[in-house]
């Protein structure tokens, strides 16, 4: 085997995708920034009864395992942050009013997601903490949008749901935790045949639901007229219709903040990590099939590490946005040659002060890159270095 073989979908990011990576991480985060958001880097490797705590079962799936040496007990290698930087919000900062935080780090899966072809992902992602009204999950999409704009997307399409529905379809009904991974799975595929043989065990109102889930997506006003009456109205309890509400509601105010954004309601879109308890939220864009980025609300994560608080927020691979962005112009360089002449030094520091870019080569020495051009050189003028236009290179 050959020494410099990686594992099967893991890769290296080369120089021209590493800049556009770097490049758009920036701006995001000063995006971010500007929003009153602060930087959060957890650790790429906890203790995993930590790092999954409040989560569901897929996210266990994901996660890589291994033995601490040092204390013998079980470590996770991150396969999402979200959880960690609740676990931040909640014990570390501890903050009583709302706090916005957000982050950009590698995350590692276990097995490569349908969303990604590669099992390493930079995930970024932007979170709200202490405000449980329906503004925050406004500004949480609004951001998201503000992200997609800024990576040239400009046609984004928003699909709505909300995780109050399932909860509220089979309240009064327990299921035990592989029952509820076949009907999220069911759900998620739409698989109605499997879908009405497996809610056999269930209440025949509640099996009802379930199928009506299936059909409930399209158009937001189709959908939440639908819900209410009709074929595939949804049981008519609280957690049920105030659900619907709330999501009415959120469409109401973005269709005032993104009046250019086309939005939808998918009510059995339940893909995720199984930790949303509100609205939930998958923005799409034409050269993607699956969604470019996912978010929604997660209050209870916060409460398994002790310390209830509402939070809502979004995240994306940083990697996939960036590959999706159009290609960036060849950097314009200065071309030194590469001596140890003080005057050459001292001119050399001075330009990269100023924000140029210049790079020493040897006299006969052919430049490659895939970031950078060499419009100009520095040529020798008496005891003077100046910057001239770029002459042919034997």
């Amino acid at each position: 085997m050959n020494r410099w073989l990686l594992p099967e979908d893991i890769a290296d990011i080369l120089p021209a995708e590493a800049a556009k990576v770097e490049a758009l991480r920036r701006r995001l985060l000063d995006l971010y920034q500007s929003y009153g958001y602060e930087l959060v880097t957890p650790p790429l490797i906890e203790f995993l009864d930590s790092l999954l705590t409040g989560t569901g079962a897929d996210l266990n799936l994901q996660t890589f395992k291994l033995v601490d040496q040092l204390s013998g007990r079980t470590l996770g290698l991150r396969a999402d942050m979200t959880p960690q930087v609740a676990r931040i919000d909640a014990h570390l900062l501890n903050r009583d009013g709302v706090t916005r935080l957000c982050y950009a780090g590698s995350v590692v899966h276990a097995r490569a997601s349908i969303t990604s072809a590669s099992r390493e992902e930079v995930q970024l992602g932007a979170e709200i903490y202490g405000c449980a009204s329906l503004d925050a999950d406004s500004e949480a999409i609004s951001l998201l949008l503000q992200t997609l704009r800024l990576a040239g997307q400009e046609q984004v399409y928003l699909d709505l749901s909300h995780a109050g529905v399932l909860a509220g379809v089979l309240e009064g009904v327990t299921l035990t935790p592989a029952d509820m991974q076949t009907v999220y799975g069911l759900l998620q595929s739409k698989d109605r045949p499997s879908l009405v043989a497996w809610s056999q065990a269930v209440p025949t109102d509640c099996a009802k639901a379930l199928l009506a889930l299936t059909h409930l997506n399209g158009p937001s006003s189709e959908v939440l007229k639908k819900a209410r009456k009709g074929e595939f109205a949804l049981p008519n309890n609280l957690q049920v219709q105030e659900s619907l509400l709330q999501l009415e509601a959120l469409l109401a105010s973005m269709t005032e903040l993104a009046p250019t954004t086309e939005m939808s309601i998918d009510l059995a879109d339940l893909r995720g990590y199984q930790y949303h308890t509100g609205v939930t939220f998958a923005a799409y864009i034409a050269d993607l099939a699956q969604p470019i980025a996912r978010g929604g609300r997660y209050d209870q994560v916060g409460a398994a590490f002790g310390r209830a608080r509402p939070a809502t927020g979004f995240s994306l691979d940083l990697l996939t946005l960036a590959n999706l962005s159009k290609a960036s112009a060849l950097r314009p360089a200065i071309r030194a040659p590469w001596l140890s002449d003080a005057a050459l030094l001292a001119q050399i520091s001075q330009l990269r002060e100023a924000g140029e870019v210049v790079i020493q080569i040897k006299v006969g020495e052919e430049f490659l890159s895939s970031q950078f051009q060499c419009d100009r050189e520095l040529v020798q003028q008496g005891k003077n270095w100046v910057v001239s236009p770029l002459r042919s290179v034997k």
